[in-house]
C-alpha cells in the first residue's frame, strides 16, 4: 500500500515532469487522506501544485475544502465554482453533488443561508438518485445546520434526526460525529444544556478516534460554551484551553479567534479584567478578518 509520503514524492516528480494525469490522480488521493486528518495547509499546497499543470476539478475541489476549513469561505466559493463547472462538463453527477453541497457550506459560512439552501436542495436529489446514502446524510445535516442558523430549532432537529440513522447505517463515523455535534447545538439553542452536553460527549471521542482535529476543536469549544452558559467558568476555561491549541494546529484562524474571544469572556465573568482584555486583544485581528 502506497503511503502518503510516497504519494507526495510521486506527485512532486509528476509535477516537475509535467505529467498532468499522474499528478492529478495522486494529488487527489493524497489530499483525501490529509483532509480527514485536518492537514489543510498541506492539501492547499498540493492542489495549487497540481493546478500549475492546468485546470482540474479534483484539485479545485480539494483546494476549496482546505480554504473553507481555514476560514476562507470566499476563496473556497471561487474554487468550488471552478470544480462544479468542470464536473458538470464531464457529466460526473456524484462529484457535482458533492461540490454543490460544499458551495452551500461556503454560502452558509458567509451568512447567506438562503443561497446555501438553494445549493443543498440541488444536491439532495442527485445523492438520492445515485443511492449515495452517506452523501444524503451529509446534505440532510447541512440543511439542518441552515435551519439552526435561522434559529428554527425544530426544523433543524427534524433534518438532523433524519440524517443521524443514515450516517450510522453506512458506518460514516465522521458524519455521525458531525451530526451528533449539530444536535448538541440545537439543544443548546433550545436551552436544554444537559442534552447538549450529552450529544457533544458522544461526538468528542469519535472526533478524536478519527483524527478529525478540526472537529475535535469545534466540539471542545462547544462544550466550553455550554459550561459558560451554565455559569461554570472553570469548566468552560478547561475546555476552551483544550480547544485553542488544536484550532491553532489546523490553521483555523477564525476558530482560533472565536476561542480566544470566549476565553476572554470567561475571564470577564470571573472578574479578571486584565486577563480578559489580553485575550480580547489577541482575538480581535482574527474576528475583524472573518
Amino acid at each position: 500500500m502506497t503511503t502518503p509520503t510516497q504519494m507526495i514524492e510521486v506527485h512532486r516528480l509528476a509535477v516537475a515532469g509535467r505529467e498532468a494525469t499522474i499528478a492529478r490522480h495522486i494529488g487527489h488521493r493524497a489530499a483525501q487522506v490529509w483532509l480527514r486528518t485536518s492537514r489543510f495547509a498541506d492539501v492547499a499546497a498540493l492542489a495549487n501544485a497540481t493546478l500549475t499543470l492546468g485546470p482540474d476539478a479534483g484539485a479545485f475541489y480539494d483546494l476549496g475544502w482546505a480554504q473553507f476549513s481555514t476560514g476562507q469561505p470566499r476563496q473556497a466559493l471561487a474554487s468550488y465554482e471552478q470544480a462544479l463547472h468542470l464536473y458538470r462538463e464531464a457529466g460526473d453527477r456524484s462529484n457535482e453533488a458533492a461540490t454543490l453541497s460544499n458551495i452551500g457550506l461556503a454560502y452558509d459560512g458567509l451568512g447567506d443561508r438562503q443561497q446555501a439552501l438553494t445549493y443543498y436542495r440541488q444536491a439532495l436529489p442527485i445523492r438520492k438518485d445515485g443511492g449515495d446514502r452517506a452523501g444524503e446524510a451529509t446534505i440532510l445535516s447541512n440543511i439542518g445546520s441552515v435551519y439552526n442558523g435561522f434559529g428554527d430549532w425544530q426544523q433543524a432537529l427534524t433534518y438532523f434526526e433524519q440524517a443521524l440513522p443514515v450516517s450510522q447505517e453506512v458506518g460514516d463515523r465522521t458524519g455521525e460525529a458531525a451530526i451528533l455535534s449539530h444536535i448538541g447545538l440545537v439543544y443548546d439553542g433550545l436551552g436544554d444544556r444537559q442534552q447538549a452536553l450529552t450529544y457533544y460527549r458522544q461526538a468528542l471521542p469519535i472526533r478524536k478516534d478519527g483524527g478529525d482535529r478540526a472537529g475535535e476543536a469545534t466540539t471542545l469549544s462547544n462544550i466550553g460554551l455550554v459550561y459558560n452558559g451554565l455559569g461554570d467558568w472553570q469548566q468552560a476555561l478547561t475546555y476552551f484551553e483544550q480547544a485553542l491549541p488544536v484550532s491553532q494546529e489546523v490553521g483555523d484562524r477564525v476558530g482560533e479567534a472565536a476561542i480566544l474571544n470566549n476565553i476572554g469572556l470567561v475571564y470577564n465573568g470571573l472578574g479578571d479584567w486584565q486577563q480578559a482584555l489580553t485575550y480580547f486583544e489577541q482575538a480581535l485581528p482574527g474576528l475583524l478578518h472573518r
